[in-house]
């Protein structure tokens, strides 16, 4: 599979600042997403930053490091950055890795760059899972995406999409992993369209794709969204689920 892996990671989050360099047991998170990462087919694995910190870190354990510009609204923004550094060709399919996905299956990771490279007049790919638990539906913080015949995504929302108005229907409710393949030429492509109000109303990038008439390819996946690093609280879960782990490995 001929693709590589990039990592968004700054310093600067407004809800955890300096999350990357936290430590989750004896490691920072950055270095166990890089960890992860080296654990697919990817033949190459970036760590895009704009803060010498990071860096630094990044170095320390071996990975190969791109500095990017501080002014990126996004992670997407800044892979677009990495893909014209690196002067990949428009067919290179590269996949945006969060930095706190410390627990992001491997295989998931796999799965959506292959389901982008056997996509080919797509430029963008993504994956979801059918929601089991109820009290999801109804959790704005769960994206949910809804998808048409072809597994295209129709539209993405933190509302609980589909309505089943009657409540007579079984329709599959689906849980958005955030998870992207793209090819770097859609990234080019994506930094000339113009931002849109649905964005800034869901807080959900990936419409800006939507409203610009660009199809999203969307993979349905048996496994589940592992828990991110968004707060020191959501660090604290972290590492009770590793010493769980750690345990019942030995």
């Amino acid at each position: 599979m001929h693709y590589s892996i990039i990592i968004p990671a700054r310093y600067a989050s407004s809800r955890y600042p300096g999350k990357p360099l936290a430590m989750l047991g004896d490691k920072t998170i950055l270095q166990h997403v890089y960890e992860r990462a080296r654990q697919t087919r990817a033949e190459q694995v970036i760590i895009a930053t704009d803060d010498d910190r990071i860096a630094g870190e990044a170095r320390r354990f071996g990975a190969e490091v791109c500095m990017t510009a501080e002014s990126h609204n996004s992670g997407t923004e800044r892979l677009a950055e990495v893909v014209d550094h690196y002067a990949f060709n428009d067919e290179k399919v590269v996949v945006n890795l969060q930095g706190d996905e410390p627990f992001i299956a491997v295989d998931m990771i796999d799965q959506v760059a292959a389901l982008l490279l056997e996509s080919h007049s797509y430029g963008m790919a993504t994956l979801c899972h059918v929601i089991e638990d109820q009290h999801e539906i109804t959790d704005p913080h769960i994206v949910k995406v809804v998808l048409d015949v072809n597994n295209d995504a129709l539209y993405f929302s933190r509302a609980s999409i589909p309505w089943d108005r009657d409540q007579l229907c079984c329709l599959p409710c689906y849980r958005h992993i955030g998870l992207y393949a793209y090819t770097a030429g859609f990234l080019r492509e994506y930094m000339k369209l113009a931002p849109c109000e649905l964005v800034k109303a869901e807080a959900l990038e990936q419409l800006r794709v939507l409203y610009h008439g660009r199809k999203i390819k969307v993979g349905i996946t048996a496994g589940e969204t592992a828990i991110g690093i968004d707060t020191p609280g959501d660090l604290e879960k972290a590492k009770r689920i590793l010493a769980a782990n750690t345990s019942a490995s030995r």
